[in-house]
Formats: C-alpha cells, sequence, structure tokens
C-alpha cells in the first residue's frame, strides 16, 4: 500500500513537474535587425513586447537576426510549431494567401493612422489571420520600420521617372519588379544577406527602402543618392505560432496579446523620433532628392499597372479601400 502510494504521488510529482516545465518554457523571438532601439522599429517592438513577457511571468529570450535561420526557415519554424515568434517580412505569408500585399500598393495609404484603421477597424488583420492561421501561422503585429519608403542608388539623383531609365533596382519578389518596369527600370531579386555585395559588383543599383536601412546596415558607403519618393509605408509583420498561441491559457494569451498592444504603442511612437533621419544620410554623404508634388503625382500615375497586375483581385483592392474608411 505505501509503495502504491509512493508511485502514485511520484508519477503525480513528475507530472506537475513537467507542467511546471512547459508552462515556464522560454519563448524565443526571432530578430529581423539589430538590436538597435534608435534606429529599428521592429527592434523597438521586439524588445517592448520581449520585456514585457518576462515582467509578467512569460519567459522570453530575443535571438540575433540570422542566429535562427533565414526569413522561409524562420516561417517554416514558426508553423511547425519550433519558433513562437519571428520579425518577418509581409511577403512570408503572402505564399499562404496573396490579401496582405494590400499593404505593399504604391501611394495607397497616406499613413500609419489610416494602416491601423484598415487593419483593426476595418477587420483587414483579421481576414488575414483566417487564411494563415489555419496553416500554423498567426500574424499578431504590422510594424513600421520608418517613414515611408523611398528610392536608394548608387549611380545618379533621381528627380523624375524618366531618371529611373539604366537603373537595376534590388526586388523582394516579382510584383516589385513590375513596379520598377512601370517605372522605367529594372528588377532583380537578391536576397537580403546579398545586397550589399550586389551594390558593389553592380549587380544591383540600389533599392526601394525607408530613410534609416543604410544607416542601420551600414550601406552608406556605396548608397551615395536618396529620392524621398515615400511610395508606400514601410512595414514588416510579427507572426506567431498559432499551435503555440492557442495552446496557452487564456490567462498567458491574454498577457500576449497585451504585448504586442504594448509593442504596437511602443512602435508607432517610435515612428515619430524619425523625422532626423534624412540629416542623418545627409551626414553619410547621401544625396537627398525630395519631390515635388508634381513629380509625386508622376511617380503615383505611372504606379498605376500595380494596381491591374493580378497579385491582388480587384476585389481585394476594393476590400482594403473599404477598410481604410476613404
Amino acid at each position: 500500500m505505501k509503495l502504491s502510494k509512493f508511485l502514485t504521488g511520484g508519477l503525480l510529482a513528475a507530472t506537475l513537474a513537467l507542467g511546471a516545465n512547459a508552462a515556464s518554457a522560454q519563448i524565443k523571438i526571432a530578430l529581423d535587425s539589430p538590436p538597435d532601439l534608435n534606429g529599428s522599429g521592429t527592434y523597438v517592438w521586439a524588445h517592448t513586447f520581449s520585456s514585457y513577457l518576462n515582467e509578467h511571468g512569460m519567459a522570453s529570450e530575443e535571438f540575433q537576426r540570422g542566429a535562427l535561420g533565414g526569413d522561409d526557415e524562420l516561417f517554416d519554424q514558426v508553423s511547425q510549431g519550433l519558433l513562437e515568434v519571428s520579425m518577418s517580412p509581409l511577403n512570408i505569408v503572402g505564399s499562404i494567401d496573396k490579401l496582405i500585399y494590400g499593404l505593399r500598393l504604391p501611394y495607397f495609404f497616406a499613413d500609419m493612422e489610416e494602416v491601423d484603421r484598415a487593419l483593426n477597424a476595418g477587420g483587414m488583420l483579421a481576414r488575414i489571420n483566417a487564411a494563415t492561421a489555419p496553416e500554423g501561422v498567426r500574424v499578431i503585429a504590422v510594424n513600421t520600420v520608418g517613414q515611408a519608403t523611398g528610392i536608394f542608388n548608387t549611380k545618379k539623383p533621381v528627380n523624375s521617372v524618366a531618371d529611373m531609365a539604366g537603373l537595376r533596382m534590388r526586388a523582394l519578389d516579382e510584383s516589385q519588379i513590375e513596379l520598377y518596369e512601370a517605372w522605367g527600370a529594372a528588377g532583380t531579386i537578391v536576397s537580403w544577406a546579398e545586397v550589399p555585395n550586389a551594390l558593389q559588383t553592380g549587380v544591383a543599383d540600389g533599392y526601394m527602402n525607408p530613410a534609416f536601412v543604410p544607416l542601420l546596415f551600414g550601406h552608406t558607403d556605396f548608397l551615395k543618392h536618396f529620392t524621398d519618393a515615400r511610395v508606400a509605408p514601410s512595414l514588416r509583420i510579427t507572426i506567431v505560432s498559432e499551435d503555440w498561441y492557442q495552446g496557452l491559457s487564456d490567462a498567458d494569451r491574454a498577457t500576449v496579446d497585451a504585448a504586442a498592444a504594448a509593442a504596437t504603442a511602443a512602435n508607432r511612437a517610435w515612428l515619430g523620433t524619425q523625422d532626423a533621419v534624412l540629416g542623418k544620410l545627409e551626414e553619410a554623404g547621401v544625396a537627398v532628392v525630395k519631390l515635388d508634388q508634381a513629380a509625386r503625382n508622376e511617380f503615383r500615375a505611372a504606379s498605376a499597372p500595380a494596381y491591374e497586375s493580378g497579385l491582388l483581385s480587384q476585389d481585394q483592392i476594393a476590400a482594403w479601400e473599404a477598410a481604410k474608411g476613404n
């Protein structure tokens, strides 16, 4: 009888210990930028999220960019439940459903307030997750990484659409190549890790990114021209494992949601500190062109094929239009 009680107690203790270990398992957060709270909006998000979790009893750890793999590998790990949180590009979930590409439409959103209205009050984040969650991935946040995207290049000032001729731009994917071609330039897909070499060897002449990027990644030695074209909001996403998220207790899931809300608020507040970036670019030897309204209108008109490329259906574009409230 005593032996039976001992075994029962031992098994119970082991079960409780395993449960405690599972509950306290460390949450891994894969970063997508250097850990710079001044220069990286996605790091502001990730660090605020991680700090909130740790302060509320959910142990988490940040992993340097590349430490757990590239974007595709991180996506696979998240979808399989092997990685809890990854800071990732928009297009990583475009392989599941293309609706998210509405966030990359050129000259579609006026500002981040409009983006947030479309995602939240307009219900577009819920629609995105309706497609991605069954595949094991939840988009828990859309993060600004800086002011709206502009055009960097190594060769010449770009004051108009005509000046794009002769440039070969690094592209994220085929849809971005189509946009460059609509502007009269060429595009070539280059992984981010290969960008410095591509720019130095002439494989690519430039890229489209927010103004802070060359400063954060050390590209100002070879990028000498920036056009503040304000093409689209500069956005990335935070994805989490749906299996992990749904496996949390109600209390822990509420903590994760609160951490995400705090991180998003910090990310939006950080955006308001970025007005000085253009001056920093000039100090680093990058010539800055600020488009006048006529030139901006020209770029907007030239971008029209992006709305007809088939990447998004006309119904999807209409849904984004309705969601932003204009």
